[in-house]
This record gives structure tokens, C-alpha cells and sequence, in this order.
């Protein structure tokens, strides 16, 4: 890790953050469409998880509940993440975090929530939540999460097409 730094989001980097977030999720999504069923897929993402995922990134850029924090080599932007601060459950939560796909891996992802969890910490919370998907996709982000000491709480979420 060279001249890595971590700075708060600004509008003027909003077309890069939404760049690394297709390219990130690109090999995720390759394998969500083959694992859930198709009515829930196509009903996410009636466009394309491409289009999804940019509107529902953009939409967390644009307001205030989450901050975004940018993961910066120079000028190159290698990753972000968004935390929100729950000070009724003593948690503070990352809602999501991406890495440049050439650059993951390479401790970067652990870096940044490690610099979340001082974040979550310093705010006067006792824990740090961080949710992802069941399927093969997200496999390297679960196993990211337990590497790094996270519990798994196991939910489970039913789907059911209505005729």
C-alpha cells in the first residue's frame, strides 16, 4: 500500500464511485442470476443488476443517513464504503463496501473496515454490522467478514411467486 489515504465522499467524484461499482459487482452478479429464481431476480432487476445497483448507489450518495468514505491511491479511487450510525441499538452499520476488482484481495477491503470500525468505535458504539448475500457471489465477502472476526447471525429470506 503506497499513498493510500481514506477522505469523506464529495459530488465530484460521484462518476467514479459508480464506475467501481459496476466493475466490483460484475463477477458478483454473474453468479446471483444462476442461484436465485428467476421471478426474483427479473423483479430486482427488471433492467439489469447494472442499472439497479447504480441507481441504489447513487440514490445512498445523495443523501445524509449514510457516510461514504473513498479509499484513495493518489487520485485513483480503489474502493468506498457507506457506515451508518444506529445509537438506539449502540451499532454502527456498513452498509456497503467495494474494492476495484484488480485491486482485491490485497487487504485493502480489511483496511477499510478497519478504518470503519474506528469510526463506528469513536462515535461511542459498542458493535459494527455488516450484511451480505447468501449466494457463491458474495462467498469472498462473507469470508472476509469471519477472517476479520465477524459472527454470522443466520437469517433466512423466503420468496414466493404469487400465481
Amino acid at each position: 500500500m503506497t499513498d493510500l489515504q481514506i477522505i469523506p465522499y464529495t459530488p465530484e467524484r460521484r462518476s467514479a464511485v459508480l464506475d467501481l461499482t459496476a466493475s466490483a459487482w460484475s463477477p458478483v452478479f454473474a453468479n446471483t442470476r444462476h442461484e436465485v429464481p428467476d421471478f426474483v431476480y427479473d423483479a430486482f432487476y427488471p433492467n439489469g443488476w447494472q442499472e439497479r445497483q447504480i441507481e441504489d448507489v447513487g440514490a445512498l450518495l445523495d443523501q445524509n443517513e449514510v457516510s461514504v468514505w473513498l479509499l484513495l491511491d493518489g487520485q485513483r479511487l480503489l474502493g468506498f464504503f457507506g457506515l451508518q450510525l444506529h445509537p438506539e441499538d449502540q451499532m454502527g452499520a456498513i452498509h456497503i463496501i467495494a474494492i476495484a476488482p484488480d485491486r482485491q484481495r490485497q487487504g485493502l477491503g480489511r483496511h477499510l473496515m478497519q478504518f470503519a470500525e474506528a469510526q463506528i468505535k469513536d462515535a461511542g458504539m459498542s458493535m459494527v454490522m455488516v450484511e451480505t448475500v447468501g449466494d457463491s457471489g458474495h462467498a469472498p465477502a462473507r469470508a472476509a467478514y469471519e477472517a476479520s472476526g465477524y459472527q454470522r447471525w443466520p437469517v433466512a429470506r423466503y420468496f414466493k411467486k404469487l400465481q
